[in-house]
């Protein structure tokens, strides 16, 4: 039932614990009150014998004017050689009796007390009975408090157990998400979560498996024609020129070949990023820098590139290499697929208390038929592998962050690329610093 380091053993260890020094304060603190509340009454009793004596300078007289009895007590005329600052109250146990006596002023000329002394054995033995019925009483408690602890660690233990017992089924070929309507209130977040860690690992494994496919067909193919054109010029002796240009073919189909590699090796690459140290940084001026740098090749391009960046300050934790990444893909792109005299436009706005990054360009747009997140996925007639996007989506994916590609519904052709950055990812920071110019 309990093992080392068990959630359960610390939670029944932690509220026995607990229930036993509360139930032992409050038990304490009851006895002292009752005993005391007890010994007080018979103390103001015995003031109260000594008052009327006193006033009526016999115990007969007292008893006779206050209409009372007073029995088991013992009363004695002392005189003391110095007077007494205040009465004086206090108990003695005498052969197992207990006794209460007080020293009263009777006549303070000639320094008379009346000494009082009252027989409580009976008083403290209904102490003594209430002090066993209370440690009984708790002894049961405690009992009942263990029972209660084990009952209740099993029912809190049990959603957990049930996760686990889900989760140690996972493989890659068997994910399911988790209902999370069968899930406790208190463990949705969590289902969530997980659920959104499967989902991950399906898209992962997903296009793990379409890269290898991928990269095993984009290799075989240009191989193949190495081979191929090899073989054809050995068939017969031929003329340098002609030696020349097939080692030409062969060259160029090697570079696609090292762009593939190059690409694959950027997998890795941002494998080893996702790993950084997120740290906390304004992302405008990131975003800014990057534009910067692309709006100079886009003037060589003889393009333009707009950039509309707001709110000025917008504080992420977050890994700049995987944002600059994204930014660049994007950007890289709409530079690719937008014709000379043409506008690329970046730009950023707060949405929902998500930040929004959009990229827009005037190129031919997008087959959405087609997952172009998905690895070797090419749109168009451009030069490419076909890694980018995917390794835009990866890099998203392990930033909680998302992005999408839409084509443009204002009446001009061209692709819309955008990234949401959720406020989760943020840092708290004045909300002036949101608003737009």
């Amino acid at each position: 039932m309990f093992g080392q380091n068990s959630i359960r053993q610390r939670f029944f260890i932690q509220l026995f614990t607990a229930s036993f020094i509360l139930i032992l304060l409050f038990s304490s603190f009851t006895y002292l009150y009752v005993k005391n509340s007890i010994l007080n009454a018979k103390k103001e009793h015995l003031i109260q014998v000594a008052q009327n004596i006193t006033t009526y300078q016999a115990l007969y007289s007292a008893q006779r004017q206050s209409g009372k009895t007073y029995t088991n007590l013992f009363v004695t005329l002392v005189h003391l050689k110095h007077p007494l600052p205040e009465i004086l109250l206090y108990e003695s146990t005498i052969d197992g009796q207990n006794y209460i006596t007080i020293l009263y002023p009777f006549m303070l000329h000639n320094l008379s007390y009346l000494k009082i002394t009252q027989d409580i054995t009976p008083t403290v033995r209904l102490l003594d009975s209430i002090f066993q019925s209370i440690f009984f009483i708790n002894i049961f408690g405690l009992i009942i408090i263990l029972l209660y602890a084990i009952m209740l660690s099993k029912m809190l233990i049990y959603p957990i157990k049930m996760l686990t017992k889900r989760l140690s089924n996972i493989n890659e070929h068997i994910m399911e998400p988790l209902n999370i309507h069968e899930i406790p209130r208190e463990f949705e977040e969590l289902g969530i979560t997980i659920n959104h860690l499967i989902n991950r690992l399906q898209t992962f494994i997903k296009y793990q498996k379409e890269l290898f496919i991928g990269t095993a067909h984009e290799l075989k193919t240009p191989l193949a024609v190495i081979k191929l054109k090899n073989q054809v010029t050995l068939i017969k002796q031929r003329t340098p020129k002609e030696y020349i240009e097939a080692l030409k073919v062969t060259n160029n189909t090697v570079d696609d070949m090292n762009i593939i590699v190059s690409n694959i090796l950027n997998i890795g690459r941002q494998e080893g990023a996702q790993l950084e140290r997120a740290v906390s940084v304004d992302i405008i001026p990131i975003i800014n820098n990057k534009a910067n740098d692309f709006k100079l090749l886009a003037v060589n391009e003889e393009k333009e590139l707009i950039i509309d960046l707001r709110p000025s300050s917008f504080v992420v934790t977050i890994q700049p290499t995987l944002l600059n990444q994204i930014i660049q893909n994007f950007l890289q792109n709409a530079l690719k697929f937008t014709p000379k005299h043409k506008t690329i436009k970046i730009q950023s706005y707060l949405q929902d208390e998500e930040l929004v990054i959009e990229i827009i360009d005037e190129g031919c747009g997008i087959d959405t038929n087609i997952d172009l997140f998905a690895p070797f996925k090419r749109q168009g007639n451009k030069k490419g592998v076909g890694l980018g996007l995917f390794l835009a989506k990866s890099a998203s994916d392990a930033l909680g962050a998302r992005i999408t590609l839409t084509n443009r519904n204002d009446g001009c052709s061209g692709t819309k690329a955008s990234l949401f950055i959720g406020q989760k990812l943020t840092c708290s920071i004045n909300r002036q610093e949101f608003k737009t110019d």
